[in-house]
């Protein structure tokens, strides 16, 4: 009874006291939404509760504010008088959302971390402060009001949305740096940040959050901001807004299509302008879920962030840091509508690398997964451009890219398709495959080169050996072309020789060789043209 009374007696604190932070002793919080995420906190069972709190002495008899005699509005200056509020347990239902609120207004301070050394207690105080808001959240069994909504709000985006100051981990595969290695930048203010991130994931999944009402705060702006954070180079922070926007995409369907017009928005500025994003890769993974959901049939304005979006990033020289992603969400387009998969290989052959056998070689483990869920009608459209393409790996002094290459005939999918089709691609590729078999430097490649060759010429050797003549034939007049070519060389290095030696008159080659080709006649004319330019 004596607690009730003295739990009723006016606070003795002021506006700018409101706005502090709280907390206790050894507070602690086990996340319920994974371990990677709950992992930094550590879990301490009290009674019936996951968060244990210890108040400060007397806090069990009377509220305990803080003293704004010596506070002072909080940019990232925190001075002594930011005291704990009491805990939950210690006030009467009708009390605890105005306790709620005044929680929240305290942990709209904000402090700076980057010196381990100031503000200890009042920085602990809040961590327990965010903790105690967090099991509030998930116990609550009331609709959130408006003026909650309004502080949460508040609370949240003083503590997230801030400026971010990354080195993109794009730079360091550029730079050659091996990222496996390489330790991440973490963010010295993580242990106030997860459980802010752990807080608003509660705010968003709980039934008690009306999202006609919330959507007036969790607005375009900021999803803006908080779709800007994925440049953290943090990737515990990149993982809590991964999970928090994909329960936002599911949660308030009005902005679905905002969300997806934003993060194209992102993909463009980082192909065509920046080429420097951290969070690439996790954007990609809730786009694959949400590309997973699409109704059939597709909407014209998904085929278009497929073609506009999604096959130019296989652009930028980092794909390796996010193409595991991106093949996922090309692959999942193609099995949702087979008449895109035209689309999707002539768009990898737009980009396809030219002197990076690295991206060669996801590009062509990529080529296998989207082939695979391709039907011949899409496949028949595309196949001699795509064959030219695969014909230039197999010839690849890159044993890796001559090999992946190869291995695309292992996929019976791939394989039936080519046979179906090989009057039209064998012609295409016997070349290669003669090459290979005659000259390449790796003996596996050779091996490999071998038996599809012998596969083609069980199935059709007719086929095989008009190919084979062609190709003889061609190799024969590319040999004419190489002696001619050589004879030129020589003609003009004689040419260059009388000139040199002060000859009275330079030879035009198409007068003295009346049997000269024309390509000589021309290369004559332009070789001397150019000896005048220099001796005048």
């Amino acid at each position: 009874m004596f607690k009730q009374i003295l739990s009723k007696l006016p606070r003795k604190s002021s506006k700018n006291s409101e706005s502090r932070e709280h907390g206790g002793n050894n507070a602690s919080y086990s996340s319920v939404y994974g371990g990677s995420r709950g992992g930094d906190l550590v879990s301490e069972k009290s009674g019936n509760s996951s968060v244990s709190y210890s108040p400060a002495p007397d806090s069990s008899a009377a509220d305990v504010g803080w003293k704004s005699s010596n506070s002072k509005p909080c940019g990232n200056n925190v001075l002594s008088g930011y005291e704990a509020l009491p805990a939950f347990k210690y006030v009467p239902a009708s009390e605890k959302q105005n306790l709620f609120i005044k929680k929240i207004r305290m942990c709209c301070v904000v402090f700076d971390f980057n010196d381990p050394t100031t503000n200890l207690k009042e920085k602990e105080i809040k961590r327990q402060t965010l903790l105690e808001l967090v099991e509030y959240v998930s116990s609550a069994n009331g609709k959130f009001s408006e003026v909650v909504l309004l502080e949460i709000d508040k609370m949240v985006s003083a503590n997230l949305f801030r400026s971010l100051n990354p080195q993109p981990r794009e730079n360091k595969v550029v730079e050659g740096v091996d990222l496996e290695e390489e330790e991440p930048s973490m963010d010295p203010a993580w242990p106030h940040l997860q459980i802010v991130y752990e807080f608003l994931l509660r705010f968003i999944v709980s039934p008690e959050t009306d999202a006609k009402l919330a959507k007036r705060y969790v607005d375009q702006n900021f999803l803006i901001r908080f779709l800007d954070l994925f440049d953290s180079e943090d990737p515990r922070e990149r993982e809590y807004l991964k999970t928090i926007l994909h329960r936002i995409y599911g949660k308030f369907m009005v902005y679905r299509p905002f969300i997806r017009t934003a993060i194209n928005n992102i993909f463009f500025r980082f192909v065509f302008e920046t080429e420097k994003h951290n969070g690439i890769g996790e954007l990609l993974e809730i786009l694959g879920s949400i590309i997973n959901g699409f109704a059939l049939p597709l909407k014209e304005e998904h085929k278009v962030f497929l073609v506009r979006a999604l096959i130019p990033l296989h652009k930028p020289k980092c794909l390796a840091m996010y193409h595991q992603q991106l093949s996922y969400c090309i692959t999942q387009f193609v099995e949702k509508d087979c008449k895109l998969a035209d689309s999707v290989v002539r768009g990898l052959l737009k980009y396809w690398p030219v002197t990076n056998s690295a991206k060669e070689v996801m590009f062509l483990n990529e080529l296998e997964e989207v082939l695979e869920a391709t039907q011949p009608p899409e496949f028949q459209r595309c196949m001699v451009p795509l064959f030219r393409q695969i014909a230039r790996c197999l010839n690849s002094l890159h044993f890796q890219v001559a090999e992946r290459a190869l291995l695309l005939w292992n996929n019976d999918h791939i394989q039936n398709l080519i046979l179906q089709n090989r009057k039209v691609i064998v012609p295409v590729i016997f070349p290669a495959l003669e090459k290979n078999a005659r000259k390449h430097w790796n003996p596996a490649v050779q091996s490999l080169t071998l038996n599809i060759r012998k596969i083609f010429y069980d199935l059709d050797p007719k086929l095989c050996k008009e190919c084979l003549h062609k190709f003889q034939e061609d190799e024969s007049k590319g040999d004419e072309i190489e002696a001619r070519r050589e004879t030129t060389w020589k003609r003009l290095e004689e040419l260059a020789e009388k000139k040199a030696s002060g000859s009275e008159a330079m030879l035009i080659p198409h007068k003295a060789n009346a049997n000269a080709s024309p390509e000589d006649s021309e290369i004559g004319l332009k070789f001397q043209a150019a000896i005048k330019k220099v001796s005048n």
